[in-house]
């Protein structure tokens, strides 16, 4: 831990009706973290739903953009200068359809690999040197199912039953960086997959 306010953003889409779609990981991961810390989402800055706190005794701000996930830099670029967090203490949260479900990958930096709400938030935070946590959410299954369609809807049961297990597999990687930084926390979460465990 390092004394630094640390500003944690999960993404997804607002609005009851996508509450439990794929695409709305990053919240989730946020939602469990706010309950495992005491925090209270409510206070709507910058384009999202905040909660402030703290870990560990340092603090640290959980955020929802509400701009809906392909203009999620419209809030998470305001955010990052509202409290004054530096890019490496910046982590965002977000699905991978090309990671299996049941699988989490940390990265310290690098492209939006294809993602329009890191895209975005690449361009408003004029970075891409910040942290990021990867949820994968595997891809379609059944044939001619469009990857739209397939983000936009829930949980298939067999998955449901593991979604608490890889939420909570996330919420301790993110533990895990404001803990011991970002190249521990790779080390030990990068390599494993819910199955083996």
């Amino acid at each position: 831990m390092t004394g630094e306010k640390h500003l944690i953003v999960g993404l997804g889409n607002p609005g009851e009706q996508h509450e439990e779609n794929r695409h709305n990981m990053g919240f989730m991961v946020i939602d469990t973290l706010a309950k495992r810390w005491g925090i209270t989402m409510k206070r709507n800055r910058k384009n999202a739903l905040t909660g402030e706190g703290n870990y560990l005794g340092d603090p640290v701000v959980l955020a929802k953009p509400q701009t809906f996930m392909n203009n999620s830099g419209l809030s998470v670029g305001p955010l990052s200068r509202l409290y004054g967090v530096l890019p490496e203490n910046l982590l965002v949260i977000y699905d991978d359809l090309d990671l299996a479900f049941g699988r989490i990958r940390l990265r310290a930096s690098g492209s939006a690999g294809g993602h329009h709400g890191m895209e975005s938030i690449i361009a408003k935070v004029s970075t891409s040197d910040f942290p990021r946590l990867r949820i994968g959410i595997g891809r379609p299954q059944h044939e001619g199912e469009e990857v739209i369609d397939f983000v936009l809807t829930g949980f298939h049961d067999i998955d449901k039953k593991k979604l608490k297990d890889v939420l909570n597999q996330a919420a301790d990687a993110v533990e895990t960086y404001l803990q011991s930084g970002i190249e521990i926390a790779m080390t030990q979460f990068n390599g494993t997959f819910l199955d083996d465990e």
